[in-house]
């Protein structure tokens, strides 16, 4: 080869690679091993043991054939730590798992993960279809019946949703309360409040500030028994309504987590207008949701997000700061602010 054709031929490094395609193709893979992970209770039942691959498969009731590969696989994905290689080495959960996927631990997230593993995972084989039609693929591609009145028919069901709710929202929650002042108020109202998480959290913080959870007669049972296992009961008052049908109580902050995200463009601003109405002059009216970006290149969960409510509900969407900005302008709001949260999340702050 000639000196020219050395100095001309392509670097390897320049060329194309697949490995970003195949691992986003295959990406599956890995979400279910960790999704049969939660549904198995592995990290729950591991705890702080270490133990070999035999001890734990015989400790889940697995079949030797997947042990090794499921357990190392866990490994390779970061959500498993091994001591030793070969048959006699041991694996241990990581300090993620041990506190986010035991579920002894007060900060375990894996009912969410539960909830992906029973329903979600199934419905988003389907996602071509509703892209095609735009509409839902949950329970009402086959009962006929939206994915709430399914929820709500059943109390068990409805508290394990709000419970895996919980999980992944208390850590937004407790950052909203350490970076947003919250002095200045006399009164919060959450709308949606389901277990009164959000209300708990920031009056633990704020113990000056009056707190109410707002949300349907039949949830509301369940946010008082969290709220009297907090030892909160004192300080967080509950009350019953349809969000669409009754007025908001007044309030001098209104929060609503994970709520917006749910419904179409009218039926969003139906909850701007009902949160601004509720609010006293000064107030702010705080969301807390999984902000796209505004120029909706990086947030690719909030992305995501958005298509799977798509999958839940048609025409229901996620959103991103700008959006919530021209919305609340529209209603009235003087001015809104963007706060991020933890990963993908942040609260959009509107002021009346």
């Amino acid at each position: 080869m000639t000196k020219d054709a050395l100095q001309t031929a392509p670097n390897v490094s320049d060329r194309p690679d697949p490995a970003h395609i195949m691992q986003v193709g295959m990406g599956f893979w890995m979400s279910k091993a960790l999704l049969s992970a939660v549904e198995l209770e592995l990290f729950t039942r591991l705890g702080a043991d270490a133990l070999t691959g035999e001890e734990l498969g015989d400790r889940l009731e697995l079949h030797p054939r997947g042990i090794g590969d499921f357990f190392d696989l866990l490994v390779a994905l970061g959500l498993l730590e091994r001591d030793g290689d070969g048959a006699g080495s041991r694996y241990r959960n990581t300090a993620e798992t041990a506190t986010f996927l035991d579920k002894r631990s007060p900060a375990y997230i894996g009912g969410i993960l539960e909830m992906c593993n029973a329903r979600l995972y199934r419905f988003w084989a389907d996602l071509t279809e509703a892209l095609q039609t735009g509409k839902p693929q949950n329970e009402i591609k086959h009962t006929g019946k939206p994915m709430f009145d399914e929820l709500y028919s059943d109390p068990a069901r409805l508290e394990q949703f709000m419970n895996a709710m919980a999980g992944i929202s208390v850590g937004n929650f407790q950052l909203l309360a350490e970076e947003f002042d919250f002095s200045s108020y006399n009164t919060l109202c959450d709308i949606g409040g389901a277990t009164g998480q959000l209300c708990m959290v920031v009056a633990e913080r704020y113990p000056g500030l009056g707190c109410t959870s707002f949300d349907l007669p039949v949830v509301e049972p369940i946010a008082k028994k969290a709220i009297d296992a907090a030892g909160l009961s004192d300080r967080v008052a509950t009350a019953a309504g349809d969000f669409f049908a009754d007025p908001f109580p007044p309030a001098d902050v209104i929060t609503m987590g994970l709520v917006l995200h749910d419904w179409n463009l009218d039926r969003k601003m139906e909850l701007i207008r009902g949160a601004y109405d509720a609010l006293s002059e000064g107030g702010a009216f705080i969301v807390i949701e999984n902000l796209i970006d505004d120029a909706r290149r990086e947030n690719a969960f909030g992305l995501a997000m958005s298509l799977n409510m798509l999958i839940e509900f048609g025409d229901a969407f996620d959103f991103s700061g700008a959006d919530f900005t021209r919305w609340c302008t529209e209603v009235g709001f003087r001015d809104v602010e963007v706060m991020p949260l933890a990963g993908p999340a942040s609260a959009a702050i509107a002021y009346k």
